[in-house]
């Protein structure tokens, strides 16, 4: 006879989230903390280590959420966290360069060739934005294409949505955004590559730069089709426009060097983050030469950073890129545990006859509940958010942490075992029957 479950104490984070709604919007930092995309209490996090992370109420959570990305090595790893006490004793900040930049800017070309130079900030929205920014300089054109459901931050410039039409100037998806910065926005269809064609066969000379997820992960994971990112490349190329990789998610997590490396496609910008800063605020945006001299001081283009190459930032990064440099071995192990759970997730779905699906690259994955197959917007919207939000809460009252929404990226790391695989596909069983 299955034993009881005893669900997760919740009285400590319920009382410390109520101290935090009189102090944060909505009670968080981050809109997606907040719990709103599958209701409940969000949970107040003291300390992790490894793939487990616990709670202020003492629960022992098994980690698929890892910060939202960045730790492929777990939580704590003790090489990073070395590095991080090393650099604290020597100081946190100095406003001048350090060794450490340096070093991390010539680890990150190894994984990634087309950062033929880069330079170093905080996030990857400041990234993004500075990509953008020196796309328009280099071509002298200001119109860009984003592609519905690819996320690249909350500058201005990108929340924006498609209208009724392809043919539709974007509108702000966010108010505070001017409709004059929206005018210069033009939005495409990931996976639909006529979508994109029709801008361009109207107003391709006036194009600074097409941006794009070339693995689509902030709406859950969405893999490009065969001939989507070769056919931006050359739509870029026929009519002089850039060319931008969004990799600040799927960069060493698509594969050891990105969705470039994966699908064979060179981006002219790209922007990274997350796994460079080995859990902590560091990220950045590089590429060919010829662009990235327009930047300042050596060019016009100015961006600025107090705490760009942060080196305590620049320490962990170091230490995270130099454990993958010596095990390649990490990238082979995450994407086969991390393919071994999308296949038994999806072995549930089936034997359980609910209808889903689940999409994984490299060791990124999302569970879609009530679609059959997943590689648009349009699909993702048709999703069953309410029974992906119980799904999350029969996860968590078995000890497991999903992403607190429907559409958001779930990521394994390097810490996750074949046991944590078999115990977290038989605690989806479990609460799989009650979706049925």
């Amino acid at each position: 006879m299955k034993e009881a479950r005893v669900l997760p104490k919740t009285s400590e984070s319920e009382s410390l989230h109520r101290r935090a709604l009189g102090l944060f919007p909505g009670g968080v930092n981050s809109p997606v903390r907040a719990f709103q995309g599958v209701g409940g209490t969000p949970r107040v996090m003291v300390s992790a280590r490894g793939a487990v992370m616990r709670d202020a109420d003492g629960n022992q959570l098994l980690d698929y959420v890892l910060g939202w990305g960045p730790l492929l090595l777990g939580h704590a790893h003790a090489d990073v966290v070395k590095a991080v006490e090393r650099q604290a004793r020597e100081g946190t900040l100095y406003g001048a360069t350090t060794p450490l930049e340096i070093e991390l800017a010539d680890r990150v070309q190894r994984f990634y060739p087309a950062a033929e130079r880069l330079r170093f900030v905080s996030s990857g929205t400041e990234a993004a934005m500075s990509a953008l920014r020196l796309a328009r300089a280099a071509t002298k054109r200001s119109v860009f294409v984003k592609l519905d459901g690819c996320y690249h931050g909350h500058a201005d410039p990108f929340l924006i949505r498609a209208g009724s039409g392809l043919a539709t100037l974007g509108t702000p998806d966010s108010p505070g955004v001017p409709e004059s910065t929206a005018s210069d926005v033009r939005v495409g269809t990931f996976n639909d590559l006529a979508s994109i064609q029709t801008h361009f066969d109207r107003e391709g000379d006036s194009i600074a730069a097409v941006i794009v997820e070339p693995v689509v992960g902030n709406h859950g994971v969405i893999p490009p089709a065969a001939d989507f990112l070769p056919g931006l490349r050359a739509l870029c190329d026929r009519h002089g426009s850039i060319l931008i990789f969004d990799e600040v998610m799927c960069g060493f997590r698509a594969a050891r060097g990105g969705a470039a490396e994966l699908y064979g496609v060179k981006p002219d910008l790209v922007a990274l983050g997350k796994v460079i800063g080995g859990g902590l605020p560091a990220a950045a945006f590089g590429g060919r030469k010829e662009l990235m001299k327009l930047v300042a001081p050596e060019g016009p283009v100015y961006q600025a950073g107090t705490y760009s190459g942060n080196p305590i930032a620049m320490a962990a990064g170091n230490a995270a890129l130099q454990v993958l440099e010596a095990d390649p071995g990490i990238f082979r192990r995450a994407e086969a545990r991390t393919g071994l759970l999308a296949a038994g997730l999806r072995e549930i779905l089936q034997r359980r006859k609910l209808a889903g699906t689940v999409n994984s690259v490299g060791s990124m994955w999302t569970i879609f509940f009530g679609v059959g197959r997943v590689a648009s917007m349009a699909a993702v919207r048709t999703a069953d958010k309410g029974r992906y939000a119980r799904f999350f809460h029969g996860m968590l009252e078995r000890g497991i942490y999903l992403p607190p929404s429907a559409f958001e990226s779930a990521f394994l790391s390097d810490a996750h075992t074949d046991d944590d695989i078999d115990r977290t596909l038989e605690a989806a069983d479990e609460a799989m029957e009650g979706l049925t």
